[in-house]
Formats: C-alpha cells, sequence, structure tokens
C-alpha cells in the first residue's frame, strides 16, 4: 500500500533545509529587530522571510486547496490559529529569532505536519549546527539520518532538565517561573538548561542529551514538530497540570524521556495562565 505521506515528509526536510540556509547566509540588514507581543518578542525581516519561502513552497507543492497552514509569523498578524481535521502544515521559520539576533548558536526551522488534529510527522533543522531532527509517526526518530533515542536514566537526582523563561515579564508569571526552577535545583538535579529555542530543546530529549524539558507559555508552532520526535525517540510528552494528555492548542508542556522522571518534575511547577493558541481572537 502506497505511503499517502511520503512525499510530505520528503518535501518538509528539503524545505526546511533551505529555509535553514537562508537563515545562515542573511545579511546584517536582514537583522533589522521588531517586536511583537512585547519589547523582548522578537522578529526579524529574515523570520518574515523565511515563513514566506515555507509556505509558498508548501503551497506550490500541495496548495489544492486542502491543505491548511499555521505559521508563528502569521498568526503574529492576525491569521487564525485553528487546528481543524485537514491536512495542516505547522510552521516556524526560526526558532530562536533572540538567539539569532545576538549570533547565539541555537536556531531552527520546525515544521509539523498533521491530519485529523493528530501530528504525523515532524522536522527540527537546527541550522546552525548542521542538525536535521526528524520523525514519523510509528517509523523512529533521527538526526542526521542516525538513529536517536531518549536516556535511560530514571534517577532524578542523575538529570538535565531544560526550560526557558520565555517573554512575558510580568511579576507574577516571572516569580512562578523562578520559583518552580528553584524547586527543581534543588530536588537536587544535575543541572538546569536552556537553548533558547523549544524546538531545540525537545530534540535534546529525543537525543539523549537531557532527560526533560518544560514550559509554560510555548505556542504550538514551537513544539508541533519536537513533540514527533520525542514520541518517536522513545519519549513522552504531556500536559504540566497533573500529568494529562498533551493538548497542542494549550501552551504548555513537559516532554520526558520516561513517566518517572516527568512525574517528578510535574509535582514541582507552579502553574499560571496562558491564553490558548486557539482561543478566539479578541476585536480591538
Amino acid at each position: 500500500m502506497a505511503d499517502p505521506w511520503q512525499n510530505a515528509y520528503d518535501f518538509a526536510v528539503q524545505v526546511a533545509r533551505a529555509a535553514g540556509a537562508v537563515i545562515r547566509n542573511a545579511g546584517e540588514d536582514e537583522i533589522k529587530v521588531q517586536t511583537k507581543s512585547c519589547a523582548v518578542d522578537l522578529v526579524t525581516q529574515t523570520d518574515e522571510r523565511v515563513e514566506k519561502i515555507i509556505i509558498g513552497s508548501l503551497k506550490e507543492q500541495f496548495g489544492n486547496g486542502t491543505h491548511c497552514f499555521i505559521g508563528e509569523e502569521s498568526v503574529a498578524e492576525g491569521e487564525p490559529c485553528i487546528l481543524t481535521d485537514k491536512p495542516t502544515w505547522i510552521i516556524v521559520p526560526v526558532d530562536g529569532t533572540t538567539n539569532f539576533v545576538h549570533g547565539f548558536p541555537f536556531v531552527a526551522v520546525s515544521i509539523a505536519f498533521a491530519v485529523n488534529k493528530e501530528l504525523e510527522f515532524g522536522v527540527v533543522y537546527s541550522c546552525l549546527e548542521d542538525k536535521m531532527y526528524k520523525a514519523r509517526k510509528g517509523k523512529g526518530a533521527f538526526c542526521n539520518d542516525e538513529p536517536i533515542k531518549v536516556s535511560d536514566v530514571n534517577d532524578i537526582n542523575k538529570s538535565i532538565i531544560i526550560s526557558e523563561h520565555g517573554t512575558d515579564r510580568s511579576i507574577e508569571k516571572v516569580t512562578k517561573i523562578f520559583s518552580t526552577m528553584q524547586k527543581i535545583l534543588r530536588i537536587p538535579v544535575h543541572g538546569l538548561r536552556g537553548s533558547g529555542t523549544a524546538a531545540t530543546n525537545m530534540c535534546l530529549v529525543a537525543s539523549g542529551a537531557s532527560e526533560a524539558f518544560f514550559e509554560i507559555g510555548i505556542h504550538c508552532w514551537d513544539v508541533a514538530a519536537g513533540a514527533v520526535i520525542v514520541k518517536e525517540a522513545g519519549g513522552l510528552v504531556l500536559d504540566v497540570d497533573g500529568g494529562g494528555p498533551f493538548d497542542l492548542m494549550s501552551r504548555r508542556m513537559v516532554s520526558a524521556n520516561n513517566k518517572v522522571i516527568a512525574d517528578r518534575i510535574i509535582k514541582e511547577i507552579e502553574i499560571f495562565q496562558v491564553v490558548r493558541d486557539d482561543a478566539p481572537i479578541q476585536k480591538k
């Protein structure tokens, strides 16, 4: 029986690699910083250019009206963020824009594909490292075509945990974020890390370099591709509230190598409210 999504998967890898080349070759004139939701939520001309390249390429290949697109910059411009049963591409053109602006060497292109609201595959290209992470549902996870798997650590005291502090700098949220980090450090764990890109963080869990990554305030495009890669590498992705099922639109999750580590991390997370990605757009 023919595989209906193999061509889409292969094309996504090609598009991600091409987008990564654009990012690597971006000139200084393209790194003109603008802001979105707040002063530390950055966007550059490269973000916008790369998203247009990715979506344009995908529409040219599959744009017969049956495919939908959720792109980070498109949503920032007012496009709806709704996941339907239609084949849907979920895209981050430059994951780690702040890193990109500062020359911090973790920047990724993230492309996920969902059908009937189920993630079918994910591609994350850490373009400055030249690492291509990819996975298809039921077919394993890979980095530069080599199989990857999560670590076998079960002892939280021997783990490295990843998290980020996000772009919302309100006192309530910053306090809860750092209170959570403090409690996790005092378990104690071997270390607390963050690359500055959620997609890369999830791939670090998938490849066994870290035991878990959690964050509240991320978006569906940040974690969609990584969720497939983590699961196919033998890990799991859960909600931060009691370890319930992962909800792509909830803007919160923990990914881990196993449930023992995930449950221990979840015990320490101080939850705060965020607006869902699929919430109705408020008219001004």
